[in-house]
């Protein structure tokens, strides 16, 4: 394990009374069952909003305050859930089974469905499946590495991190979060997309300032360059041109000569690190060998997954030895690419272009002429990853802010992260209960995620238009340069692609604003703003999340 040298700081006191020694278990009788009940009910949200709606919800705060009151509820067996660490893990089970429901699962059949393949559903969700448990360990073993850093924004993990210590401290923190919670709710109910300013109180500022430009071009090009810089693959291509530099600097950081410096750097921590506990604020707990062997381990499951699909697709039959080998490469690399490029752009601002990036495998599957039904699959299973990659990325990082404070600090840290991975896999089961019995239901009424029909009917109608590739090369160099002048860190490019994608009326100015707000409150106050603006922004985001999350009582 890699460590950055740090001063010598004096040893804590010994965990308190509400201070457990060891981390707590998902599976203590008590809390599974709270674990499965919370997972149903977010994968029935999460299936009911992506159908009906087209849109998902965070529900790890719904998750974090039903374990709130549940453990003040005056019963002996319930106290132990006044824990901050099990309402970690329940709301880690509840996002997991939502995302998992959702974006994963329920989305990945509904292409085969749609494509009128609906004896191909079954097939797709086992594969769906596979690549979802695969996306989340890959999550789970690089997380805390350099370039998935624990310090990095994912906001909605602050923001879930942030409601619990205001829950269990209470006082001006939990007044301040209480209020930026009810302007988040309240924007809910004028369709403003407060959640957006929220992320600009935590995120990188570069990243978001992109993000927020992105925003910004998509909402008003029509009006300002008489084009609309959404439509015609525009801001595919600067996806493409920004992830393929993104996935550059990800081999980089790999392979590169920071190595021997970081072997150096833990042998001359090494003597500090067995007398005293590593400072989690400046601590890798991944190094560069841990992480190219998770990578490419992760890049070896999904090949497993799609020979998986392959065989239980029916394509053995119908594509010849070399086209099989090729079709599962390309469906493991594409789902590998895409997980990462939707972590990175989670990480920085809390919003992950899914679709985007599945879209754009779609189209380069149809350049290259992989045939229709073959095409729906890869479709069906490189979009079953990258949603629970990055939901897992929040959940860890509220782990990670609520677990900061323990001393001894490492191994509580690594136990309850296995602890939340077993909590998430948790979830992971009871979603695939809920799908598997309830998509005949919901397919038959015409309740299909939209973009499962997108990405059909693409598939459907094939590159009608020639110039479509020729123009997301062209726009891929701009998100290149983008991408190389911003860093691993910034992600600018992945996040002005980000921007590009999304057309939320008002959200551009949400953004810049709440960036400009951040910038000069720092100013005025000091290091003293950054707590009080993630406490506003926090709330905002828990707001938004009970907003969307209700809005299945309008369904």
């Amino acid at each position: 394990m890699a460590h950055h040298v740090s001063a010598p700081h004096p040893a804590p006191p010994p965990p308190g009374p509400e201070e457990p020694r060891s981390h707590p278990r998902a599976t203590e009788p008590v809390l599974l069952v709270i674990l499965v009940v919370l997972s149903a009910v977010g994968a029935v949200i999460g299936i009911d909003l992506v159908s009906k709606l087209g849109i998902s919800a965070n529900t790890s705060v719904v998750g974090a305050l039903v374990a709130m009151l549940i453990g003040r509820i005056p019963l002996g067996f319930l106290r132990r859930m006044r824990s901050v660490h099990r309402q970690n893990l329940a709301q880690s089970a509840i996002s997991a089974a939502t995302f998992a429901s959702a974006n994963a699962l329920l989305t990945s059949v509904a292409v085969p469905y749609v494509f009128g393949r609906e004896d191909l559903v079954w097939p797709m969700l086992a594969g769906a499946f596979i690549g979802l448990l695969v996306d989340a360990w890959v999550l789970y073993r690089a997380f805390g590495s350099r370039l998935l850093p624990a310090d990095a924004a994912w906001p909605p993990g602050t923001a879930a991190a942030e409601t619990i210590k205001a829950g269990d401290r209470g006082g001006r923190r939990a007044l301040i979060l209480a209020g930026g919670t009810a302007v988040g709710l309240a924007g809910t109910l004028f369709s403003l997309p407060l959640s957006a300013a929220g992320v600009a109180f935590l995120g990188n500022v570069w990243a978001l300032m992109m993000f927020g430009i992105g925003l910004m071009l998509r909402q008003y090009s029509p009006d300002v360059f008489h084009t609309d810089l959404g439509a015609g693959y525009i801001p595919h291509g600067v996806m493409v041109g920004a992830g393929i530099v993104a996935l550059g600097q990800a081999v980089h950081l790999l392979i590169g000569r920071r190595e021997r410096k970081r072997k150096e750097a833990a042998a001359e921590a090494s003597s500090v690190a067995t007398v005293q506990d590593t400072d989690p604020t400046t601590a890798y707990t991944v190094d560069e060998r841990a992480l190219r062997t998770s990578l490419i381990r992760g890049f070896a499951l999904f090949t497993g997954g799609a020979v998986v699909l392959a065989v239980l697709g029916g394509l053995i039959g119908d594509m010849s030895p070399l086209g099989i080998v090729g079709w599962v490469l390309f469906a493991a690399f594409a789902a590998l690419v895409h997980e990462l490029i939707v972590g990175l752009a989670a990480m920085q601002s809390g919003w992950f272009p899914s679709f985007a990036v599945t879209l754009i495998f779609l189209i380069l599957g149809l350049a290259i002429g992989i045939p229709s039904v073959p095409l729906a699959l890869l479709v069906g299973y490189v979009s079953a990853t990258g949603p629970a990659f990055a939901d897992m990325g929040y959940d860890l990082k509220a782990g990670w802010l609520l677990r900061r404070e323990h001393r001894p600090w490492d191994a509580f840290e690594r136990e309850g992260r296995r602890q939340q991975f077993m909590a998430a896999l948790i979830g992971f089961a009871v979603a695939l209960v809920v799908v598997a019995l309830a998509w005949r239901s919901y397919f038959g009424q015409g309740l299909i995620p939209p973009v499962a029909k997108v990405y059909a009917d693409t598939i459907k109608s094939g590159l009608s238009d020639p110039d479509a590739v020729r123009t997301m090369l062209l726009w891929a160099i701009p998100g290149a340069a983008i991408q190389l002048l911003g860093g691993t860190r910034r992600q600018m490019g992945v996040m002005l692609a980000t921007g590009l994608l999304i057309l939320t009326p008002q959200a551009c100015w949400l953004v810049l604003g709440a960036l400009v707000v951040r910038v000069g409150y720092r100013k005025l106050r000091g290091p003293a703003a950054d707590e009080e603006l993630n406490l506003v922004g926090a709330g905002l985001i828990a707001g938004s999340s009970l907003g969307d999350s209700a809005q299945i009582l309008k369904t």
